[in-house]
């Protein structure tokens, strides 16, 4: 997954231009960067739910943002395949692989208002005011609240993406996600976020 996360901020650096931080996060070596930063910077907290996002400034320094966050199987965040609704699933999957559990619950809300699809909202940078405040009017206070928002793009009223997951609807006997342009374009996709859990699924 390292080398997805990485693609997407060096993505977001080649679009506005941010040549430093292009240069940082290029190639194998942009790579070995992140993964030597990630190991002497994230704390050693095996067995506590935890998130850690890199970030890259324009002159192509790293940080980290850590926060604790909600409980959550490794076999939901790197499944083998995603079952089918409960009603559709005739799987039997090997004994092998990693299933996700249908044993917890998230509160699903759309939002009340629409969100005009952006640079911002493509590429997910820091700047996310569309995403805090369709956050606040769910009522969500805390990423460990079981409880997400789907925004609305403004354009057509399709749904977006979510505040801080990827939406996948089950249609026509398969799961399918919000389409989205490989290369920013204000035309085309759903507006939303080219994330890594999404393109980590779709190449599977």
């Amino acid at each position: 997954m390292l080398d997805l996360h990485r693609d997407r901020m060096l993505e977001a650096a080649v679009h506005w231009g941010w040549y430093a931080a292009v240069r940082a996060l290029d190639g194998e070596a942009g790579l070995r960067l992140m993964e030597k930063f990630l190991r002497e910077n994230v704390p050693d907290l095996a067995g506590t739910p935890y998130a850690a996002k890199v970030l890259i400034n324009e002159d192509g320094i790293l940080s980290l943002v850590e926060r604790p966050t909600g409980s959550i199987d490794l076999n939901n965040l790197f499944p083998s395949y995603l079952p089918a609704p409960w009603h559709h699933d005739t799987r039997h999957p090997p004994e092998t692989s990693r299933v996700p559990g249908r044993n917890f619950h998230y509160e699903i809300l759309v939002d009340k208002q629409s969100t005009t699809q952006s640079e911002f909202t493509h590429f997910k940078t820091t700047h996310r005011p569309m995403y805090e405040e369709a956050r606040l009017r769910a009522g969500i206070k805390s990423p460990a609240d079981k409880k997400e928002v789907l925004l609305v793009n403004h354009k057509d009223g399709s749904i977006m993406e979510g505040s801080i997951t990827t939406p996948y609807f089950w249609r026509n006997g398969r799961w399918v996600t919000p389409p989205v342009a490989e290369e920013f374009d204000i035309a085309r996709g759903s507006g939303g976020n080219r994330g890594t859990s999404r393109r980590w699924a779709l190449e599977r």
